[in-house]
């Protein structure tokens, strides 16, 4: 990172507001055009001076544009950590500044909050007919078959089924764990979910509503965490992965099930998917970030659709914490 192009980017009151934005989580243009109240044309060109500078990162996700910060934390030495502490002091010293931010916040959380509304808007209407839409974009039995063997042949303890949906992934390894909590955000498909999984022994089922980026569990609590087809619908992905870490012991097992990169729009203006999928770079990127250790990729090609099956050990070090630093940015 050279000083001069990095103070030239940095002079403009807009790329400032990107920045500290972005240093709260990854946005798409579109986002940030909305929040800015900025047509997208004019954001891409602040996005590709920041980009040109080093201070962010572009990735193309089907028609969407996503863009991150590269300088990471203000701890540490070096110009990326000075920067980080210079926006992160400029809030707190120049009042214009915070309200500006804090507004760009407040926009920000109304816009996802809006798209999360439609989400729910979008599961409670199709809760009855969730498994025959599931198999729309891949079929069951191959998946079912690939992530058994993936799990291993140990007992998987205290399993947590995240984004539970109708509870068939719950109902499938409860004869291989010690307890099961299968939980979701819809009420409509827990309905489903305790209908099914009402012959499970009470004593070790717990069939819970909650949100996979606030998990209603104790820290260091599970042994095995599943992401069935879940994570493509988080708009932060990082986020519901660190709180995976938090309830995780040393040494539990993760996977995640999901599809691989791919172009196909209509899921996320139909079927309301926040992601297109997830390339290995990505995923490896995110599990290393959440405090996992990757385990080797599983890939089932299909038509239209490649589903992957990605598993991780967690590592014993203190969990991560970009949730708390996410709430401390969206309440500064």
């Amino acid at each position: 990172m050279r000083i001069e192009p990095t103070l030239r980017a940095l002079a403009d009151p807009t790329r400032l507001r990107i920045m500290r934005l972005l240093a709260a989580m990854e946005l798409a243009i579109g986002e940030l055009a909305q929040v800015l109240g900025q047509s997208q044309p004019r954001v891409s060109r602040h996005a590709r001076i920041l980009c040109d500078a080093g201070l962010a990162e572009r990735r193309k996700e089907g028609s969407w544009v996503f863009l991150r910060q590269l300088i990471g934390s203000a701890e540490g030495p070096g110009l990326a950590a000075a920067i980080a502490r210079l926006l992160s002091a400029a809030e707190d010293s120049d009042d214009a500044f915070a309200a500006r931010c804090a507004e760009d916040r407040r926009n920000l959380a109304a816009i996802r909050a809006a798209r999360e509304d439609r989400a729910a808007e979008y599961f409670a209407a199709h809760a009855e007919e969730w498994d025959r839409l599931r198999v729309l974009h891949a079929p069951d039995a191959p998946v079912e078959q690939a992530l058994g063997k993936a799990l291993g042949d140990d007992g998987l303890g205290a399993l947590l089924d995240i984004g539970t949906g109708t509870g068939r992934m719950a109902e499938l390894f409860a004869p291989r764990a010690d307890s099961v909590v299968a939980l979701d955000k819809s009420p409509e498909m827990l309905r489903l979910a305790r209908a099914r999984l009402q012959h499970l022994a009470a004593d070790r089922l717990d069939i819970v509503q909650g949100d996979f980026a606030a998990l209603p569990l104790d820290d260091a609590s599970v042994d095995t965490v599943l992401f069935h087809q879940v994570l493509h619908y988080a708009q932060e992905p990082q986020v519901a992965l660190a709180e995976a870490a938090r309830v995780a012991r040393g040494g539990a097992t993760l996977a995640i099930v999901d599809f691989a990169a791919h172009e196909r729009e209509e899921l996320r203006q139909q079927h309301q998917h926040a992601r297109l999928g997830f390339s290995d770079e990505q995923m490896l990127g995110l599990l290393a970030d959440a405090g996992f250790a990757p385990e080797q990729a599983h890939a089932l090609p299909g038509k239209p659709l490649t589903v992957k099956i990605w598993t991780a050990r967690r590592t014993g070090g203190r969990a991560p914490t970009q949730t708390t630093r996410r709430a401390q940015e969206l309440t500064r």
